[in-house]
This record gives structure tokens, C-alpha cells and sequence, in this order.
């Protein structure tokens, strides 16, 4: 008797109900890229995470600021006068109560700044190595303070103030 003989084979789950044809080319696709909608996803997300991260370490200078703001200041007036290329470094606001530094400056030179209070009020001079003379004077608030001269090679002269302590906002109170 000779017979048909039908092969059975058992259904893979991945292929069940797909024309045979097909099914060898979705697993390839699968095997080489056909995950690729997965992978995007997660590289959008692993984007806005770190998106997030920076967000959070740049931004707390950001934040400072307003709050800086909120720091009472008084105006200073720092001036220079004299002849020779001179350096000069002084204390302003802008830069977080951090020294400013200016190199080959043409004299004379005057700058008004707002340091904050609690902050001391400094300017430096410092003469290059052809010498000269120099002479810095500080002013608060319209008020002079103090007035000093530097001469020679690299001479230096430094000039400095005092500004009262900002007022207090709130007092702790004891329990």
C-alpha cells in the first residue's frame, strides 16, 4: 500500500498561523534589527533622564541668583590715578563677591560697583616691571575711605573698606 505520508511538524509558537515563506525572514528581522522601535524608546528615555541630570546640576546657579538679589549692597567707587601700566583687582558684586581683575589698564581709571554688605571692599594695584607710580583710592557710598601709592618696578599698593554686616531677616528663636 502505498500511502501519502504527511509530515507533522509542531507549531512554533513565533510562527503559528504565518506562511512559512515569511516566517524565516521575521526571525532574521528579529535577530538583526527589528527590535530597532525598543531600542529607540530607550535611548529617548536614557536622553531625558540625562537631559534631567543636567538640568539639576546646571541649573543651581540658576537658582542662586534671585536669591542673591535679595543681598543689600552699597555702592563703591574704586579709582586709579597716576602713570605706567598697572594691573588692578577689586571686589564686585557681579562676580559673587570673587576678585576682578583687570590687566594693562590706561590711567586714570574709575569704576563704581555694589559689593554686597558684610563684604570687605578691596582694590589692588600692581605696577609692571617698567615702573611708574600709581595711587589707588577707595570710596564708599560717595564717602572716601582710604588712598594708597605704588612706585617702582612691580610696586604695589592696596586700598580697603569696611561694610556693616547685612541686617538679619529672621531670628532664630529659642525653645
Amino acid at each position: 500500500m502505498t500511502g501519502n505520508v504527511e509530515e507533522t511538524k509542531k507549531a512554533d509558537p513565533e510562527t503559528s498561523g504565518k506562511d512559512p515563506a515569511t516566517t524565516t525572514g521575521d526571525s532574521a528581522e528579529k535577530c538583526h534589527g527589528g527590535d530597532r522601535p525598543a531600542f529607540v524608546a530607550a535611548g529617548v528615555v536614557v536622553i531625558a533622564c540625562l537631559g534631567l541630570v543636567l538640568y539639576g546640576i546646571l541649573g543651581t546657579e540658576d537658582d542662586a541668583a534671585p536669591e542673591q538679589q535679595k543681598t543689600p549692597t552699597a555702592a563703591v567707587t574704586y579709582e586709579v590715578a597716576g602713570e605706567g601700566n598697572v594691573e588692578v583687582s577689586y571686589l564686585s558684586r557681579g562676580n559673587k563677591g570673587r576678585a576682578t581683575v583687570e590687566t594693562d589698564v590706561e590711567l586714570p581709571w574709575k569704576k563704581t560697583v555694589h559689593v554686597p554688605l558684610g563684604k570687605r571692599p578691596t582694590i589692588s594695584i600692581l605696577l609692571d616691571g617698567g615702573g611708574g607710580q600709581a595711587r589707588c583710592v577707595l570710596a564708599i557710598r560717595g564717602k572716601h575711605v582710604q588712598g594708597a601709592t605704588a612706585s617702582g618696578a612691580y610696586g604695589r599698593a592696596t586700598c580697603a573698606g569696611e561694610l556693616p554686616a547685612p541686617p538679619r531677616t529672621h531670628e532664630l528663636t529659642p525653645k
